[in-house]
């Protein structure tokens, strides 16, 4: 949580603007409902700013609040997929920090695929679907950037392994 700049104390302000790789941890849970289209959905979002698109992480009082945009990482085991689903109000960045995550841009029945690796970075415009899929024998790390405050949820479309799916 921040505190307010102009009344906290400097020391605590500064130290509330930091959060340590050691303050995190993996969330299995929050997207533990795409699991019921299958196994390979399983993955774990960990947050630093904001709650992401996909879940009610308000109360996480190991994030920082979002001012215009969320941040987190997501770790991938190797065979797991980020199904093909679309953010319509934000665009959305992923870096990848270790391992290969293969992402696919979706158009009327097309898919173009990329493979990303160490440092390499897209970022795809609101309004575009997309996946994800590690096909690499080791976990995949990278960081998802959402270009909005709390962004709405996503939608899935026919083509998309979730769609269908409930939270419930």
């Amino acid at each position: 949580m921040t505190l307010e700049y102009g009344t906290a104390d400097l020391k605590e302000f500064t130290d509330s603007l930091i959060l340590t790789r050691g303050s995190r941890h993996e969330d299995w849970d929050t997207l533990g409902f795409q699991a019921k289209a299958g196994d390979q959905f399983k993955r774990a979002q960990i947050r630093y700013v904001g709650s992401g698109a996909t879940g009610n992480h308000e109360n996480d009082n190991r994030t920082i609040g979002s001012r215009g945009f969320t941040f987190s990482n997501m770790l991938l085991p190797p065979g797991a997929e980020g199904p093909e689903h679309t953010h319509h109000d934000a665009e959305e960045a992923f870096f990848v920090l270790e391992g290969e995550v293969e992402v696919g841009v979706h158009r009327d029945g097309q898919v173009e695929k990329r493979t990303l690796g160490y440092r390499d970075m897209i970022v795809v415009p609101a309004g575009v679907p997309r996946s994800l899929k590690n096909n690499g024998d080791r976990d995949a790390l990278f960081c998802v950037i959402i270009g909005a405050q709390k962004p709405q949820i996503p939608t899935y479309p026919e083509t998309s392994a979730m769609h269908g799916v409930t939270r419930d």
